[in-house]
């Protein structure tokens, strides 16, 4: 391997140095993609105690206004941080939609 990084003209030390990056990048990848499974996880209890909430109270399963108010604030969240707002909506309109997939089967009895 080391003589063919070398007919390639490559220091085999500076391979060595981007791997040790990469690996370093990839790790701190791994523990962002844990904290997002844990936080949505967190969510999503909550969001399971409104839904029977909602069940209970006779409340309906989505609240368009809501929905709207959280969109919009999460589009400017995401300019702040400059993040494709675009993308952060169509993340959110995921969860949101789950959401009330979930509290549409609660009032259903089908949780």
């Amino acid at each position: 391997m080391v003589a063919a990084l070398k007919r390639k003209g490559i220091d085999p030390r500076e391979t060595r140095v981007a791997d040790e990056t990469l690996t370093r990048y990839r790790q701190s990848i791994d523990n962002i993609d844990a904290a997002l499974v844990f936080m949505l996880a967190e969510r999503f209890k909550v969001t399971q105690a409104v839904g029977a909430y909602k069940a209970r109270s006779g409340l309906p399963p989505a609240d368009p206004g809501r929905e709207e108010a959280q969109i919009a604030r999460l589009r400017a969240l995401a300019q702040q941080a400059e993040l494709d707002p675009e993308f952060s909506e169509k993340f959110l309109r995921f969860i949101i939609d789950e959401v009330i997939r979930h509290h549409e089967r609660m009032q259903n009895g089908t949780s």
